[in-house]
């Protein structure tokens, strides 16, 4: 597999070695996760991206109210923002370009409220799954593509949070 070099790194991690080149310092470390083990999961991410489009595309559809609605589609907006930024981090470290498979099978919720309870446990098992992504990462310009789809995913958690307090609140009221 080749890894592309193009980009200037600057290594970072919790434990640096220092030595000196032509005059300069300069850090080279090393990560606790494997740049093998990040390119998986980025793989795994960006393949499920159909299915996950079909899953959005329901909860908007199903969205009781247009606040609802536009809420839902700002997340699935941000979805596709990552899934481009992965693919260009994957196509940058490797050469080689991930294409989605268009054959995939969508299984509908029980209801509107069960797919907004799989999509909040969804976004905190992401964070939990782009960490590791992060952590193998050999550049901080990459780390720093994914802590931004990290905190993205973090934010759309507690959007979900909301809805559902929403849900739960109009049901008190009734």
């Amino acid at each position: 597999m080749y890894y592309n070099t193009y980009y200037p790194v600057r290594y970072c991690s919790a434990t640096p070695t220092s030595y000196y080149s032509y005059g300069q310092m300069r850090q080279e470390t090393t990560t606790y996760k494997s740049l093998e083990e990040a390119l998986t999961l980025i793989k795994n991410a960006i393949s499920g991206e159909r299915e996950d489009e079909l899953f959005y595309d329901y909860l908007i559809s199903e969205a009781p109210s247009q606040e609802e609605k536009e809420i839902i589609e700002s997340i699935r907006n941000d979805e596709r923002k990552h899934n481009q930024m992965f693919r260009r981090i994957y196509q940058d470290l490797t050469g080689q370009t991930i294409t989605s498979p268009t054959d995939v099978e969508f299984k509908k919720p029980s209801s509107y409220i069960e797919g907004i309870k799989k999509a909040l446990f969804g976004e905190l098992s992401a964070v939990e799954r782009y960490r590791d992504i992060r952590a193998g990462l050999p550049s901080q310009y990459y780390r720093d593509m994914v802590y931004e789809i990290i905190t993205d995913e973090q934010k759309h958690a507690d959007k979900y949070n909301y809805l559902l307090n929403l849900y739960l609140s109009k049901m008190m009221k009734k």
